[in-house]
């Protein structure tokens, strides 16, 4: 998302980009046959081209990362490791011949985080392509799980897949009986909100939020005027760095209106990994996420 992913622009307003003449969705488009795997697919994965910057994380962490050719520019973490690895354009707008050139056996994608032409060009021209789709934190996990059949050792799976399930036991069990208010936004000019079918809003509600815009008629991400948040009245303002890159303008801005969360000055900006990466993150997004919300951290 925005900050370390400014390619990407409000979920709502994602403009298409024109293809050269010689891109290979044009050269394969004709033939109509391409298959789009939900789940992992079956068979070796030795050279892995990664399009989703949480995932090309998840797969290093899981010991998985030699077999990783390819990644995009907002692929950063772990730093040193993908620093090393050829960057194949944005999320939005990868660059389908050189993905094409290193001849991956899967590339995995996001349905949210790509676009869908992107992986209809690539399973056209023969590359197995996973779109991965998790709305909950429990698909996040899922999810790891399912990147760690890829080829993870037991004690990678030991130490970073159980920890997440536990994690996300020990909170579900420990909800608080008054969820806080909260106002988590990902865009501006409109204000955009995390909405009821979005990762962001599972994991919020998780860490004993309320979301205060979960329900609105689009359940994604619903844009807001100023007077909208005013009436929601929410107690906790989170502003995630990504996609929007909030600043303390921004924060000064909504201080500025009568809000509860302004009056007691929980207004805070946060690493937007921690609301919006699924995968290795979850347990640390869990703890970072509990203590501001409930802990008042």
């Amino acid at each position: 998302m925005a900050g370390r992913h400014a390619d990407r622009g409000p979920p709502a307003k994602r403009r298409r980009q024109a293809r050269g003449p010689g891109a290979p969705a044009r050269r394969r488009a004709r033939r109509g046959i391409h298959v789009i795997h939900t789940a992992r697919p079956e068979g070796a994965a030795d050279r892995i081209v990664s399009l989703v910057p949480s995932l090309s994380e998840a797969l290093f962490v899981l010991g998985l990362g030699d077999r990783v050719v390819g990644v995009t520019q907002w692929c950063v973490h772990p730093a040193a490791a993908v620093a090393r690895l050829p960057k194949l354009g944005g999320t939005k707008d990868p660059d389908l011949a050189a993905i094409l050139a290193l001849e991956p056996d899967l590339v995995i994608a996001n349905k949210e985080e790509n676009r869908r032409q992107d992986a209809i060009a690539l399973a056209e021209a023969g590359v197995p392509v996973w779109v991965t789709d998790p709305r909950t934190v429990r698909d996040g996990a899922d999810l790891l799980g399912e990147i760690a059949g890829l080829g993870a050792s037991a004690e990678h799976v030991r130490r970073f897949v159980t920890p997440v399930g536990a994690a996300i036991d020990a909170a579900e069990a420990s909800r608080p009986a008054e969820p806080v208010p909260v106002f988590c936004p990902i865009w501006k000019r409109p204000w955009m909100s995390v909405g009821v079918d979005t990762y962001a809003h599972d994991l919020l509600e998780l860490c004993g939020a309320a979301n205060v815009f979960a329900y609105r008629t689009d359940r994604r991400y619903p844009r807001v005027r100023d007077e909208d948040i005013v009436a929601a009245a929410p107690e906790l303002v989170i502003l995630p760095d990504e996609p929007c890159a909030f600043t303390e303008k921004d924060v000064q801005e909504l201080r500025k209106m009568p809000l509860p969360a302004a009056q007691s000055g929980r207004i805070h900006m946060i690493d937007g990994t921690w609301v919006s990466w699924y995968g290795p993150r979850i347990v640390r997004a869990i703890e970072t996420l509990r203590n501001l919300i409930v802990a008042g951290g």
